[in-house]
């Protein structure tokens, strides 16, 4: 699955909601906010088997197409076939990304952004609902 979105308009404030259903043969999926590909404020990406820790939630940034240093959070409360709610925020210096059974994991805006246009959901996730509000 992969939806891609350019000129988007979220700032400080807003709050990217996403619905769906983790398949059953899961490896990841990825949630991307930035202003393109190449240039990712935000890579939020559950993965459901890592090498290294088994189940993790992984965040990182991506600046001119270079990775930054990645984030791992080890307790990842996404199982495959569940559905999920994923609400995404941008603070101005911070993303907080709220999970199901109120886990919370938050990211710095390491690139400073003020908005974002650009916004990818890919990987191993079937997306029933997708809003953005404030």
């Amino acid at each position: 699955m992969e939806l891609e979105l350019k000129d988007v308009c979220l700032s400080a404030g807003d709050h990217l909601q996403l619905k769906g259903t983790v398949l059953h043969h899961a490896d990841r999926f990825q949630i991307d906010l930035g202003s393109s590909a190449d240039d990712l404020a935000l890579h939020f990406n559950p993965r459901f088997h890592d090498d290294q820790d088994g189940a993790v939630l992984v965040c990182n940034s991506k600046s001119d197409g270079c990775w930054g240093d990645e984030r791992r959070e080890i307790h990842n409360p996404l199982k495959r076939g569940e559905e999920v709610k994923i609400v995404l925020k941008l603070t101005g210096d911070m993303f907080k990304v709220e999970l199901p059974g109120g886990q919370e994991m938050q990211f710095p805006n390491r690139n400073g952004a003020d908005f974002i246009s650009y916004v990818r959901v890919r990987g191993d996730l079937k997306l029933s609902s997708f809003k953005i509000s404030q």
